[in-house]
């Protein structure tokens, strides 16, 4: 028997190839909307999503009325997987912040693959370890890096999970992904621009000096990138 085609996620391309082959059938191609909620904080998990293109931002919401960004999540990881493991509700939101696709598999089924494949619930439990870790990461950088390092990694993290140095984004949503006001953004997107590391229009961003970019970002993405490596091995 052929081997079943596999979207381009990074933990379902770790699986093993019978393993895989079980769960295809449960997994249903779906568009990711720009700013569509995926999940809602205190909201049971119905739906557990693997990315192939695209952003997810993991947000928390603040009493002031503020959204703060605590991880990205896409084509590396899944969206709501321990949440749904363990029938609890999403401490965040997961709101579509660059359009793509995914693989949208049921709660329940989600549940049902994980207590019968040991690959599969160890795999699972990895990434959320190295999403735990980029969460903690991200924490950090916030309260301690200056904008243009933060702003950085977040674009370079970006790049990676779209597979592309043209993204569309908005000054304002930079500003939240990074937890700094408007103008921060814009003043530092205009240095970068003046430097020739970024070009920069209405709602898109280009990457032109990526070399640039990383060496204005801080520790923080090369940190992140190598705990996911070292818990779910490199990406192809």
């Amino acid at each position: 028997m052929s081997a079943v085609s596999r979207p381009p996620n990074r933990l379902l391309q770790a699986l093993p190839p019978t393993e895989y082959a079980q769960l295809h059938p449960l997994l249903e191609p779906v568009d990711l909307t720009k700013e569509t909620a995926l999940a809602d904080a205190g909201a049971p998990v119905q739906r557990v999503y693997f990315p192939h293109s695209g952003v997810v931002s993991m947000m928390i919401n603040l009493s002031d009325g503020q959204s703060v960004e605590i991880a990205t999540v896409g084509r590396d990881g899944v969206v709501g997987a321990s949440a749904a493991l363990h029938e609890r509700p999403l401490l965040a939101d997961a709101i579509v912040v660059v359009p793509g696709s995914a693989s949208m598999m049921r709660a329940e089924d989600f549940r049902e693959a994980a207590n019968r494949s040991a690959d599969f619930r160890t795999l699972v439990a990895l990434y959320e370890q190295a999403l735990m870790a980029q969460t903690q990461q991200s924490v950090a950088c916030n309260v301690s890096h200056p904008v243009e390092a933060r702003l950085s990694r977040w674009l370079l993290r970006a790049r990676d999970l779209c597979g592309s140095e043209a993204l569309p984004l908005t000054q304002e949503m930079l500003a939240q992904m990074i937890g700094v006001r408007r103008n921060a953004v814009s003043i530092v997107a205009h240095g970068f621009q003046q430097a020739g590391i970024l070009r920069y229009s209405r709602g898109h961003i280009e990457i032109t000096d990526i070399d640039g970019l990383r060496k204005a970002a801080c520790e923080c993405y090369t940190t992140v990138k190598a705990h996911a490596e070292q818990l779910i091995g490199p990406e192809d």
